[in-house]
């Protein structure tokens, strides 16, 4: 399974982009999916957002009415949404996602490789 995460890049504070992250490979069923970001001061990926099947979302209070997490389970991918962008937002944004294989065998938690958002003040 891979996870392929994209639309980072730079933009100034009050901007906007758009974030996706498409599953691929041995799937059968996908449950949460989530956005985390780190920047190198933390030691910790910080939970950004996550939706679960069904659509029940969840934000962390830093970017609660900036940010909007959503799913296509047709096209196994993830967005997020950030608006009003500040520069305490620049971090790297990893997706993962909570994915059950083909022969039903668990529920594996899996990361893709991550995206750089830079915002500048």
């Amino acid at each position: 399974v891979q996870l392929q995460a994209s639309g980072g890049g730079l933009v100034q504070a009050g901007g906007s982009l758009r974030l996706s992250c498409t599953a691929s490979g041995n799937i059968y069923q996908i449950f949460d999916m989530a956005w985390y970001r780190k920047t190198p001061e933390k030691l910790t990926r910080e939970l950004v957002a996550s939706v679960a099947v069904g659509g029940i979302t969840k934000y962390a209070d830093s970017v609660k009415g900036r940010f909007t997490i959503s799913r296509d389970d047709f096209k196994a991918t993830a967005y997020l949404q950030m608006n009003t962008l500040k520069p305490e937002d620049t971090a790297r944004y990893y997706c993962t996602a909570q994915i059950q294989p083909q022969d039903r065998s668990g529920v594996y938690e899996e990361w893709g490789e991550g995206t750089q958002v830079t915002v500048s003040s």
